[in-house]
């Protein structure tokens, strides 16, 4: 191999690394309390490193890390995604593990047809929903769906009946999802009935574990 091909091959490779997944669920004194791709949360000092994810400065309500070289601002509960536009990497996993946020849900990062996007479990969703904002920034043309009428707190609401390629959660994907574009706007994409059936599901404390099924 020439010697100039390698350096190439190298930074072709870091073009393709995955999203990585972070939230700032807590603090504690001077210490953040951080979840990384779905880990367990790690109290982490500033200056230290977990998962490949640093800690660089923080505050009672924020934090401020570096992953793959770049720099983000994370608030309580939101889950961000540093990295990749898109998650890349093999999908043959078939566990995925939700740490429970302060406020009691289950937030993670994941992808749709390989766009990253933020997911928040909900079993009483009967598919998988986002809403039409979401929907055309990953590039997923909802207008030949068909339409459908959607409950909502606010009343009923217009949206349009979707598959989905695949939809990924850490290293865990599934393929051919059936989901509902909504009009309104909605904070989160909600994992709901039609994702969650792919798996068999159970609360262990703090944490939802959903092991693959088929």
């Amino acid at each position: 191999m020439k010697a100039g091909l390698l350096p190439m091959l190298l930074a072709a490779a870091c073009g393709f690394a995955h999203a990585q997944s972070v939230m700032l669920t807590g603090t504690i004194g001077s210490r953040a309390i951080l979840i990384v791709d779905g880990s367990a949360p790690k109290t982490v000092a500033v200056g230290d490193t977990f998962q490949g994810v640093k800690l660089l400065s923080m505050t009672a309500e924020q934090a401020t890390v570096e992953a793959g070289g770049k720099r983000v601002a994370l608030r309580m509960d939101q889950p961000v995604s540093i990295g990749g536009g898109s998650a890349g990497g093999g999908g043959g996993g078939t566990r995925i593990v939700l740490p429970a946020s302060s406020g009691g849900h289950f937030l993670t990062q994941g992808a749709i047809n390989g766009r990253s996007v933020s997911f928040m479990l909900d079993t009483g969703a009967t598919a998988v929903a986002l809403s039409a904002a979401d929907a055309q920034r990953i590039g997923l043309d909802f207008s030949k769906g068909r339409p459908v009428r959607m409950n909502t707190a606010n009343g009923t609401a217009q949206g349009y009946l979707v598959r989905l390629n695949s939809v990924r959660v850490g290293d865990v994907e599934v393929y051919d999802v059936e989901a509902i574009v909504s009009q309104q706007p909605m904070p989160y994409v909600l994992l709901g009935n039609s994702f969650i059936s792919r798996f068999s599901m159970r609360r262990d404390a703090d944490q939802m574990v959903l092991e693959k099924r088929f």
